[in-house]
């Protein structure tokens, strides 16, 4: 049986997206000229909250936008069964905006990655920055977040599963081996 150790709870998990919140406007001196463009499945979900508070303690709208990169990824021709398609959601312009790009984890970059070429196919932001809810180590690719909800190094044989309220029923952050085998995205 495998074994799997929460890393942060539902009141950790809220705090950590808080603080991103708080340092995204602090950084960017407001909310204005600010989107935020969230990552399928649960970049997307995380995303979400942060606009929600992004326009609660900023006192203006963000534009949130939902993003797809299945299509995007390098490992397409090596993976045995097609990516799953989510739609992608950004109907309000990129060009000269800042765009917080939103995922659960971070992990060897790739991800990101396709994100940013995913985005840049519809505008041209005038700067794109990072928020993720953990940065777990292991990059491939020179990618780093500018906002971190929580550090979590990790061993290669190690994965994160991030599990949110709108589709596992709970918020939470676990730990455990790679054949740990939750609801909850796999990192």
């Amino acid at each position: 049986m495998s074994q799997q150790n929460v890393v942060l709870d539902d009141t950790e998990l809220n705090r950590a997206l808080t603080r991103i919140a708080h340092e995204i406007l602090e950084r960017n001196a407001g909310a204005s000229d600010l989107a935020v463009v969230g990552i399928h499945s649960r970049g997307a979900v995380l995303a979400r909250r942060i606009a929600g508070m992004l326009r609660e303690f900023g006192g203006s709208e963000v534009p949130l936008g939902l993003i797809d990169i299945g299509f995007y990824r390098d490992d397409l021709g090596k993976r045995p069964e097609a990516p799953q398609v989510y739609s992608t959601e950004i109907d309000f312009p990129l060009d000269g905006a800042t765009v917080v790009i939103v995922d659960d984890v971070l992990y060897s970059g790739r991800t990101v990655r396709a994100a940013i070429e995913a985005l840049f196919a519809y505008g041209r932001p005038a700067c794109v920055q990072l928020a993720v809810l953990v940065d777990r180590g292991h990059r491939e690719l020179p990618i780093r977040p500018d906002y971190i909800g929580k550090n979590l190094p990790t061993a290669p044989g190690e994965r994160v599963f991030v599990e949110v309220e709108e589709t596992d029923g709970v918020d939470r952050v676990l730990i455990g081996d790679a054949e740990s085998a939750i609801s909850g995205d796999v990192a």
